[in-house]
């Protein structure tokens, strides 16, 4: 049985009820907080396997609280599954470009949001199993330490972006489409909008650097990382 250790902060009594039983259910440890700042506190005295966040929050709110987080080397690779009722693209896609590794728009099931922390733990963890070295041109990953270098400088990237990137490099002079994209990187193509891939492309071409232009864009299909 999983005992992996989840942190939730919600500040909805009725809601993190629900959660914290159906999660529990399945065998995971659940500790709960109602507001950011002292959810921040949690995570800092020991940091849990995931954080399943809500974004309306007293005290600090979930995209503050997450900025914090990926900003900590001792926090930076922290799963974070997001909550909220907020319905604007804008907060969805912000979360995700932060770091978030998933986002979960209420009202939601229960059952939906234990199959989307399993699922994020589960890639998690098989990228940490996996001891290897990616390279093209002036691009190294070392998937197993979680590192970047361009040009042999270390390049920080937020859980999402590594995820990208790797798939690009692993897939390399083929072409991925948006769509396939969304699906392998983020998991769940019917909740995220085709226009999350182009504003994480952004991001990572300037963090390529002299690098970028190894990421081609095909024009009405998708990218592909040139070899």
């Amino acid at each position: 049985m999983t005992r992996e250790r989840i942190l939730l902060i919600e500040d909805e009594p009725d809601i993190a009820e629900v959660l914290q039983y159906n999660l529990q259910k399945e065998g995971f440890q659940v500790e709960t907080a109602r507001r950011g700042d002292t959810g921040l506190e949690a995570i800092r005295r020991d940091t849990p396997d995931l954080l399943l966040l809500d974004l309306m929050l007293p005290g600090i709110d979930g995209l503050e609280l997450t900025r914090l987080l990926k900003r900590d080397s001792a926090t930076a690779r922290l799963p974070i599954v997001m909550l909220t009722a907020r319905g604007e693209e804008v907060d969805r896609i912000v979360g995700l470009e932060l770091g978030a590794d998933d986002y979960i728009s209420k009202p939601f099931s229960p059952r939906e949001v234990v199959l989307r922390v399993k699922a994020v733990l589960r890639r998690i963890q098989q990228e940490e199993s996996e001891a290897e070295r990616l390279e093209v041109g002036g691009i190294e990953l070392d998937v197993s330490g979680h590192q970047l270098r361009v040009r042999g400088k270390e390049i920080p990237l937020t859980a999402t972006e590594f995820r990208l990137l790797r798939l690009l490099l692993e897939r390399s002079g083929r072409v991925q489409t948006r769509g396939q994209l969304l699906s392998d990187v983020w998991g769940y193509a019917e909740d995220i909008d085709s226009r999350t891939v182009d504003t994480h492309i952004r991001r990572l071409r300037r963090k390529l650097g002299a690098e970028a232009d190894r990421i081609e864009t095909v024009i009405g299909v998708g990218y592909r990382l040139r070899p």
